[in-house]
């Protein structure tokens, strides 16, 4: 298996990727597991580079039902963590849930910060992860305690998390970006950060949730649910007969 890069605007039953690209599939992991980390495993371990998680940690993740959320929420209760999930939706709240996270809150409805505040009766928000950006984003911001780390890596609600200098000055926060330019997306990290996705694969410290998969030919439905806030994990494509 391989990442291919910047090689976005279509599909395709073959690819050509130079061979130092290449990872060897872990034995007994699926196709569609192999495929999830190999990008969206890669993309949460830069996030935990950066977070650098302990059991000391409060830590809220945005959109947690999601393939990179889920993983979150794995690797954060794996550190000790406390972890609250923010989900849109009661399927995605139970998801969220079964995935180990220990407050989970529908941040469709209105106030949930304040829900947030009174679960954790007291204690600050130490870690806020988000890929959601716009008011759902600000309000994960506004939840962290002092010395907090916002760790950003997308905004899938089409506008980033507004953040100004003086959120820094006034929180004393300290903020990350885990995607774009910067050291993690130099060649020899990003092989290092696929290598250690494929290995907490292989020895089931993280174990991807593939929510739907569709064949090829299905490309547009696929695309339909994702846009739709359908899905929960990761959602793949296949061509011909998946392991």
């Amino acid at each position: 298996m391989a990442h291919l890069g910047p090689a976005s605007g279509g599909y395709a039953t073959r690819a050509v990727c130079d061979v130092e690209r290449l990872h060897v599939i872990p034995e007994g992991a699926s196709d569609a597991a192999a495929v999830t980390m190999i990008g969206t495993g890669r993309t949460t371990m830069a996030i935990l580079d950066r977070a650098r998680i302990t059991a000391d940690d409060v830590v809220v993740v945005t959109a947690a039902a999601g393939g990179i959320g889920s993983l979150l929420v794995q690797a954060a209760r794996n550190a000790g963590a406390t972890v609250v999930a923010a989900v849109g939706g009661p399927v995605k709240v139970a998801h969220a849930r079964a995935q180990g996270a220990d407050i989970t809150v529908d941040y469709d409805v209105a106030g949930w910060g304040e829900t947030v505040r009174s679960e954790l009766d007291g204690r600050a928000v130490t870690v806020a992860v988000d890929g959601v950006g716009g008011d759902k984003g600000r309000q994960a911001l506004e939840l962290l305690g002092p010395s907090g780390r916002l760790m950003l890596y997308g905004w899938s609600s089409g506008s980033p998390t507004t953040l100004t200098s003086m959120d820094l000055f006034a929180r004393g926060i300290i903020t990350s970006a885990a995607i774009g330019p910067g050291p993690s997306q130099a060649q020899g990290p990003i092989r290092r950060l696929e290598e250690h996705a494929i290995d907490a694969l292989a020895t089931g410290v993280l174990v991807p949730v593939i929510g739907q998969s569709f064949p090829l030919a299905r490309a547009a439905e696929a695309h339909r649910s994702i846009e739709s806030r359908a899905t929960v994990g990761k959602t793949v494509l296949t061509t011909g007969a998946p392991r």
